[in-house]
């Protein structure tokens, strides 16, 4: 008998609710795509959801595998299964120089030191910035540090890297620049964004409201839904709500 392997991506009975507000679920899913969109509006759970996925927070409920790892509990193995590039790279680097940045990872995988400068030169050499290894980050343009906030979590060989954002603040060039290099990679891409032009080729879009799961589907019904929807919603007068 033939066991079939677990999805790439699984998310049973998920919620997240800090100080007993719900902000997310509880939800379940399973995707094993390639390329994953996720849209909403803001407040709508989706940097929650890039960071459950991430294994940077735990959910209150519910279990979080990629890969197989459950990414809130066993934090050094979910390193090797899931990254995530956030919005602002300032929020990510934390090391002065590219090669300390990159190499940040790769110890707290467990590697040693020459493992380490190996995985180092290896991913600098790949997208031909070997000459980049001793720069001092704060010199570097955002699109820069973006690129190494990349290379530092490709050089941990992923299974699924989460994007949040990760165009925001960049310039046109930059931003085709980026988007170049995101779709040819050959990992999982689950990309949280507030433009649904970047989503058309993707294979599976989630919206998200509140959240919970509007729609989960194919990319083009699901953005053709969402942008209706955003669309009602700014020819009315939504900015004269006031929070609750």
């Amino acid at each position: 008998m033939t066991i079939s392997p677990p999805p790439l991506i699984a998310l049973n009975d998920v919620s997240f609710a800090p100080d007993g507000k719900q902000v997310l679920g509880p939800l379940s899913l399973q995707a094993d795509a390639r390329r994953i969109g996720i849209v909403g509006r803001n407040g709508s759970g989706k940097t929650t959801m890039a960071r459950l996925l991430s294994g940077l927070i735990a959910p209150d409920t519910g279990k979080v595998h990629i890969a197989g790892v459950d990414v809130a509990k066993d934090r050094k193995k979910a390193l090797g299964s899931v990254g995530i590039l956030f919005q602002n790279p300032d929020h990510q680097i934390i090391f002065p120089t590219v090669e300390e940045e990159i190499a940040f990872g790769l110890t707290q995988m467990g590697q040693g030191k020459a493992q380490v400068a190996a995985g180092v030169q290896g991913i600098l050499v790949r997208f031909g910035k070997a000459h980049w290894a001793k720069a001092a980050i704060h010199q570097l343009s955002q699109g820069q540090r973006q690129l190494v906030c990349l290379m530092s979590v490709l050089a941990m060989a992923p299974a699924v890297i989460v994007l949040d954002e990760p165009f925001a603040g960049l310039d046109i060039p930059t931003t085709r620049q980026l988007q170049r290099i995101l779709d040819g990679l050959e990992v999982t891409l689950v990309m949280i964004t507030h433009d649904p032009a970047m989503l058309r080729e993707y294979e599976r879009v989630i919206w998200l409201e509140a959240g919970a799961v509007v729609q989960d589907g194919a990319a083009q019904p699901v953005l053709a839904a969402f942008e209706a929807q955003m669309a009602q919603i700014g020819d009315g007068d939504d900015l004269s709500h006031l929070a609750g």
